[in-house]
């Protein structure tokens, strides 16, 4: 049976790495359908048009319904890093990439060959963080990998941080061959020191446009018009809501695919956010295993039998568990992802007193089941943490198991207000 659709409906759709999310809900904030189909890497237009096909296919069209679409779906930006010594390169480049969506795949020190631009290639980065040495040092194997990196098949973004004195004639040398290079201060201007805070700021620019993932050439003019805004801004406009509805500090956790999110909203519309690239259920799973183990919430025991987990997870980013056993270890990796990625967004905050939040949200894909004994396993990791029990100490925790999130972002951004508070109201807080 067909159902009328009443003026002022809306898709909303969420284009993830992996699913794309379509959610239609009514003027007065009535989810009328859901809908989900796989992300399509070829032409990302085929899953949204299959998407939001699917739910609207029960329904009675009368007139034009709009379409309110939010992208994530190029994911973590893959970041390969070339500096003139290992240690100084890997050190900071996990420095750079940590709390803005990016995670290092690749390091290279010394003066580039061929192969090693094709080993670079190899490696599929989203972005380049060229680096070249302190401050006055001698500029050469920074101007000659500028000069390599002009010459080679290499069209994604370069952010420049290297040896101020060779600053200019590096960045003549890439623009010259019109490669996109983004220049910030040094990020080891003196030996020893790493001085992340320009470089990260340049990689988060560069990661807002990469996660928009638009993929194709032929797809690239209708996805372009068609999307609002990135998911992490819908998703931040909804915590804000939530923020402003029930006048509480809201932490907001979305664990995703490829990366995982950390919004804080306060009722007088302060945001702050943390994107981690190496933290995911899918293609940053090793990320979360790895990061739980340094952190100390994971011992060599449990590191072993989720061993074979992860690495399924993250060679089948479509993998969806079939089993208790699968779900069971899908909710533990997404718990540890989450301790991580809170434990990092304090810390962000440089010594800035944050304050303790009064309403804590659960999202992405593995908080979607009913299974409320399940779920508190995950809360139960949060707040047992040791450096997260204070700061999360008596705070309401709410799970967005309808995917409302980034649809309230979408409707609230787009003068709907009405509709998103009461989406927000009956799904998610009520």
């Amino acid at each position: 049976m067909t159902q009328d659709r009443p003026a002022g409906a809306a898709v909303c759709l969420d284009v993830g790495s992996t699913w794309t999310k379509a959610v239609l809900v009514r003027s007065d904030g009535t989810i009328q359908g859901f809908a989900e189909h796989p992300t399509t890497t070829g032409d990302v237009l085929a899953g949204v048009d299959a998407a939001v096909g699917a739910v609207t296919a029960a329904t009675r069209i009368e007139g034009e319904t709009e379409v309110l679409a939010a992208s994530s779906a190029g994911g973590g930006l893959r970041l390969a890093v070339i500096g003139t010594d290992a240690l100084t390169a890997s050190d900071a480049g996990h420095h750079v990439a940590r709390t803005v969506g990016s995670r290092v795949v690749h390091v290279h020190a010394g003066p580039l060959a061929a192969e090693d631009v094709r080993t670079v290639r190899g490696c599929r980065p989203g972005a380049l963080l060229l680096m070249g040495g302190a401050d006055g040092d001698d500029p050469s194997v920074l101007l000659h990998n500028a000069g390599r990196l002009a010459r080679a098949r290499i069209r994604y973004p370069i952010v420049l941080a290297g040896n101020v004195e060779a600053r200019d004639d590096a960045v003549a040398l890439l623009r010259g061959t019109g490669r996109t290079v983004v220049v910030c201060d040094n990020v080891a201007p003196v030996i020893g020191t790493v001085v992340a805070g320009p470089a990260r700021r340049a990689v988060a620019d560069v990661f807002a446009g990469h996660v928009l993932g638009d993929r194709g050439p032929a797809a690239a003019p209708r996805f372009r018009r068609l999307v609002r805004s990135t998911t992490l801004d819908a998703v931040a406009r909804g915590a804000a809501e939530i923020a402003r509805i029930t006048g509480s500090r809201v932490l907001l956790v979305d664990v995703g695919c490829a990366t995982t999110d950390v919004h804080a909203a306060t009722p007088d519309g302060e945001l702050h956010r943390t994107v981690e690239g190496d933290l995911g259920l899918r293609a940053a799973a090793a990320g979360v295993l790895t990061e739980g183990q340094t952190e100390g919430l994971v011992d060599p025991i449990e590191a072993d039998l989720l061993a074979p987990a992860v690495e399924r997870m993250a060679a089948e980013p479509g993998y969806i568990p079939r089993d208790a056993g699968g779900a069971a270890e899908d909710r533990r990796i997404a718990a540890l992802a989450a301790a991580v990625a809170v434990r990092r967004h304090v810390a962000s905050r440089d010594g800035e007193a944050v304050e303790r939040p009064g309403v804590v949200v659960l999202s992405g894909g593995v908080f979607r089941q009913r299974d409320r004994d399940a779920l508190r396993s995950v809360v139960s990791t949060l707040r047992a943490d040791e450096v997260l029990s204070t700061f999360l100490a008596g705070a309401r925790v709410v799970v967005d198991n309808d995917v409302v999130l980034a649809a309230a972002g979408l409707l609230a951004a787009n003068a709907r207000e009405v509709a998103a508070e009461a989406l927000l109201q009956d799904h998610l807080l009520g």
